[in-house]
């Protein structure tokens, strides 16, 4: 896209100022939590180094300690230019750090943020000098099954599906010089029946207009030709305006151009803010238009039936654990999925690096985002979740690849939702709250099992014999969509209470075969020595799948090994265990009842 930064965190809100703080930092361990008491805020006394953004517990951090540290520090120094603090602000971004992060700026106080995963900032102008600055962070992180944590261990050990935890500064660190009067915020919504895209705008402007025009030229264009232009008063907080891109794409002989896998066109789009006729700020973006939507028993991509081959991705690598090494192993990952012949991925546990999303939007990557889990039900767990799930799905809005919302999975913290109905009234509330701020993506709230209200009925089912999958879910539908048990796992479909309501139905995590590994680790069922033995169960299996005619798509278990889970398609390194194309073949072959030309 033409707004496009190697590296730059935000890709759908891009200025050209700005400043990538990762890279060597002072680094100390704070055991004995003495470090504010002492001052380290004003300087540390730097008995390590670490490689920011890879936590002290991975190998390309440099430190590779993989014991519980709860309170860790970073310290360094950066260069602020005076002259450009002249109608401007200097904001610290940052895209993620676990837990509860605290700053200081040449030994002033500059702010806190609670949660792991949602991205923050600071503005921290009036805390700088022309020259030389330091900034000290703190970070102070637990073993709290109360806190948003997904696939990171709360005991000294790995054990099951969870994995060395993550503390501290794990994403970019950055600033940003951005004008005092400037954009906030761009929220855009596509309409495709009606052929408009709405656009929601959030300003900042300091003092009152005093008569002033406050003003927003959105400009759009596709493949560097020019669409169409609006300029919009900001009278208020949000001011919302639409362009009629039906009317604008007029004479293009195939109308609106829609974003799909198979096709994922996008359109540029630049702001400027206008003051009093003069811009004051220029922000590059992009959107693609497209519409997701239910249809009873059937998920509509653009008013078409779309079948969803996805595949699980917890987006963990051998040397930087959750990080991703560096923009080129996310499009590596991509990449491949595409290889293996899926056309989406349930991003599972993780919010990803935005960088990841944006290559999902242009290579035509279809994305479930999902919350990292709580494991523990408390009137914290609540707090701490909800709020932290709404900022991460406001942050994401505006990505086109992201088709459906999955706050909670497996009943993980919430482990008596089937019958207790406090935490059945939270499912609910996070449902109404996430449509509150997206009206259009599906919301499965429960992915697995145990479901309240869901937009798509989800199941989790590990099932070795091909047969005996197909068997179960033909023969057996009505039993399975009551709030009895339906398999081995002893989980009903629904919560008491609820009941299937002719919603789509997906089998969204299946397979997970462990394969080629004589050392410790798990798949589920049994083992397969062979790449034969491989691939003749996992074409049964998804074959399977394929053949209930209720089903509208499946995930698989998983994209890549991860520490002792071993049921990847891929190790950990990204190699491929077997041909990616007999993988691809098995995907891509169809079923007669079902239209997948949006493959």
């Amino acid at each position: 896209m033409l707004c496009y930064q190697k590296d730059y965190p935000r890709p759908q809100f891009v200025r050209k100022d700005w400043i990538n703080l990762n890279g060597i930092w002072d680094f100390d361990f704070d055991d004995d939590n003495k470090g504010e008491i002492e001052g380290w805020y004003k300087g540390l006394p730097a008995e390590r180094e670490i490689c920011v953004p890879f936590t002290y517990e991975t190998k390309k951090s440099n430190i590779h300690d993989e014991g519980v540290h709860h309170f860790v520090w970073y310290g360094r120094r950066f260069q602020a230019e005076k002259e450009k603090l002249s109608g401007n602000r200097l904001f610290l971004h940052f895209e993620g750090s676990d837990f509860l992060t605290k700053v200081w700026v040449n030994g002033q106080f500059a702010g806190m943020h609670e949660g792991g995963y949602s991205r923050f900032s600071f503005d921290i102008t009036n805390l700088v000098k022309d020259g030389e600055n330091l900034v000290a962070i703190k970070v102070e992180d637990h073993m709290d099954p109360q806190q948003p944590r997904g696939k990171q261990r709360w005991i000294s050990e790995n054990f099951g599906c969870w994995y060395v935890q993550t503390t501290g500064i794990w994403k970019t660190v950055w600033m940003e010089y951005v004008p005092d009067i400037s954009l906030r915020s761009v929220k855009m919504t596509p309409h495709l029946r009606s052929g408009r895209l709405e656009l929601e705008y959030v300003a900042d402007c300091p003092g009152t207009l005093d008569g002033r025009r406050l003003e927003v030229e959105a400009a759009v264009s596709f493949d560097g030709a020019f669409v169409a232009k609006t300029l919009t008063s900001i009278g208020k907080n949000p001011t919302k305006v639409s362009i009629d891109l039906e009317a604008a794409e007029a004479g293009n002989p195939w109308g609106i151009r829609t974003w799909t896998p198979a096709n994922p066109q996008l359109y540029d789009i630049s702001f400027r803010l206008r003051y009093d006729g003069e811009v004051w700020d220029e922000v590059g973006s992009y959107f693609g238009m497209r519409e997701i939507r239910i249809d009873g028993p059937n998920i509509l991509l653009n008013g078409a039936p779309l079948y969803q081959r996805l595949i699980l991705d917890q987006g963990y690598w051998d040397e930087t654990h959750l990080t991703p090494p560096d923009e080129e192993a996310l499009i590596e990952d991509i990449d491949k999925i595409h290889a293996l012949g899926y056309n989406g991925l349930r991003k599972h546990q993780k919010i990803e690096d935005e960088r990841f999303l944006y290559w999902c939007d242009v290579k035509g990557m279809l994305v479930w985002s999902e919350a990292p889990a709580a494991y523990v039900y408390s009137d914290r767990a609540v707090e701490l979740f909800t709020r932290e799930w709404l900022d991460i799905v406001k942050q994401n809005y505006n990505h086109p690849s992201i088709i459906t919302w999955t706050p909670l999975n497996e009943s993980w913290g919430i482990p008596q939702v089937e019958t207790n109905r406090k935490q059945q009234h939270f499912t609910e509330g996070i449902y109404h709250l996430t449509k509150s701020i997206d009206q259009y993506r599906p919301v499965i709230v429960n992915d697995g099992w145990e479901h309240t209200v869901s937009d798509i009925i989800t199941l989790h089912d590990y099932e070795e014999k091909g047969e005996m999958l197909e068997k179960r879910y033909k023969e057996y539908k009505a039993e399975i969509m009551t709030s009895e048990v339906y398999h081995s796992t002893s989980k009903s479909a629904f919560a008491n209470g609820f009941s299937y309501r002719g919603q789509p139905v997906i089998i969204s995590e299946f397979g997970g075969i462990a394969f080629d590994n004589d050392k410790e680790g798990w798949g589920y069922g049994n083992k397969v020595n062979t790449k034969e033995e491989f691939l003749k169960r996992f074409e049964s299996i998804t074959t399977a799948i394929k053949e209930i005619p209720y089903v509208c798509g499946y995930c698989y278990t998983q994209v890549t090994d991860v520490q002792q889970e071993v049921n990847g398609l891929m190790d950990i390194r990204r190699n491929f265990k077997v041909d990616p194309e007999k993988v691809k073949e098995i995907n891509e072959k169809r079923v007669a009842f079902w239209r997948d030309e949006l493959r």
